[in-house]
């Protein structure tokens, strides 16, 4: 039996490793688990559909209708949308759950299924091990028959109750803010210049015209480069960029240099600190963000949370102590006053919103954190590895050796993936130099294990 869920859904190369069978399973699975965990049980049971722009998206939805359909669910088709578009949306529509079919940040080639709760929130560990159950066990699902199978709907409307919510969640207007919009061929390509033209903002967007398979394709937030020319060359005050579902956003300032979600998780609690909407003075971050915003946060006297990667993670604890900020470097920002999960387009506003306010450049705005030089390598493995990289010492020994030469003057960070067949590996120091030969040294440890489960 294998494992379905990664830190962020189901996901592989769409149709051979996540496979028409497979969505369809899931969403038997996830019908059945999720509407018996339903707050109302006197209605239907209906689920919400969204997906972003890749060719395999319509063929994974229909699977995924058919295996929820036969169980007895109702099914309302979003269309094209961002992740937290339906996170919103299944809570307004008063649905019993979401599906948004992404892989996120990844090529076209990869699909993935994350699922949502009727209030909005991704699945904790233990549903989604309820689901798996179910899936690699399908004798247990009871399939309905004649008027008792559901039916699909579709809400052409979708898109403007959710720009309606980020609209309605920014204070002021961004009346003389220039700003380029990188919509990485993905699903903010038909609503972010929607969304900020309507605040006041004077747009130009760019990879916005999705054809299946363009994709983050040398765009969006893992590609800044053509952005960070175009805003400079162009006279930006910023530049935004989103990934394939649109719930990350990473920024480029008016000279063309990357702020990364390290950065903008330090703009926005400065700023919430000073209006006094900063709960308890404290931000949520992963093990993967930067030394400088701890630093950062000691000199403004904010407290760190820090969690395992995954913004799924950084949620749990916020929910857990009541607070309301909290991301990843990659640009999963979660501001829980407007959203349960990270939100790309609301991110974005929220930055002009801060511009505007303060009356600062982004460059000046981001200046309150030093960014400490990071090295970030991944590794690919084979599927016989996962999960065994940490039990070889020929891996331990070399990362051991070079945690000591680092001392107090960095850090090291060796992790699996949970959404690609990689490990990573991160270094963090004075010196740049200094760390890229560590990573090096890591990664040729664990390439050269790794050879022999190929």
């Amino acid at each position: 039996m294998g494992k379905l869920f990664g830190t962020d859904g189901a996901r592989g190369v769409a149709l051979t490793q996540l496979d028409c069978h497979t969505a369809m399973k899931i969403g038997e699975a996830a019908a059945c688990v999720l509407t018996a965990h339903a707050k109302n049980k006197d209605k239907k049971p209906t689920i919400v559909i969204g997906k972003d722009t890749r060719i395999s998206g319509d063929i994974l939805q229909s699977a995924l209708i058919a295996g929820i359909c036969s169980v007895g669910c109702d099914v309302v088709l979003l269309g094209v949308v961002p992740t937290p578009a339906v996170a919103y949306l299944v809570k307004k529509y008063n649905a019993d759950a979401g599906v948004m079919i992404s892989a996120s940040h990844n090529s076209f080639e990869y699909n993935g299924i994350k699922l949502f709760s009727c209030d909005g929130f991704k699945l904790d560990d233990s549903i989604e091990e309820e689901i798996e159950q179910l899936v690699f066990n399908p004798e247990k699902i009871q399939h309905k028959e004649g008027s008792e199978a559901g039916r699909v709907y579709e809400k052409f409307d979708c898109d403007k109750d959710y720009i309606k919510h980020i609209v309605n969640s920014i204070n002021g207007r961004f009346d003389g803010i220039k700003v380029a919009l990188d919509c990485a061929n993905g699903s903010a390509s038909n609503f972010a210049k929607r969304i900020f033209e309507s605040l006041g903002a004077k747009c130009s967007d760019i990879y916005h015209q999705p054809d299946g398979i363009n994709i983050n394709d040398n765009c969006g937030s893992t590609h800044l480069e053509n952005l960070k020319k175009y805003v400079k060359q162009n006279g930006f005050d910023l530049g935004l960029a989103f990934d394939g579902d649109a719930d990350r956003c990473l920024a480029v300032d008016e000279n063309g240099e990357m702020v990364d979600g390290d950065q903008i998780l330090a703009i926005f609690s400065n700023y919430m600190k000073e209006i006094g909407q900063l709960k308890q003075d404290t931000c949520v971050v992963t093990v993967m963000t930067n030394m400088g915003f701890f630093k950062f946060a000691k000199e403004n006297n904010i407290n760190v949370q820090t969690t395992k990667v995954g913004d799924r993670y950084v949620l749990e604890n916020m929910l857990e102590n009541d607070y309301n900020i909290g991301g990843e470097q990659s640009g999963h920002i979660i501001l829980k006053d407007y959203g349960n999960t990270g939100d790309g387009e609301l991110t974005g506003a929220k930055l002009l919103e801060v511009m505007k306010h303060s009356g600062k450049k982004l460059s000046e705005l981001a200046s309150c954190m030093k960014i400490y030089p990071q090295v970030l390598e991944g590794v690919k493995i084979p599927v016989a590895f996962k999960g065994k990289w940490s039990n070889h010492k020929e891996i331990t020994d070399v990362i051991e050796k070079c945690e000591k030469l680092l001392g107090d003057s960095g850090r090291i960070l060796v992790r699996e993936s949970g959404t690609e067949p990689l490990v990573r590996v991160m270094l963090e120091g004075l010196d740049t130099a200094v760390i890229q030969q560590y990573a090096d040294e890591i990664s040729e440890a664990v390439k050269k294990v790794a050879e022999q489960y190929k």
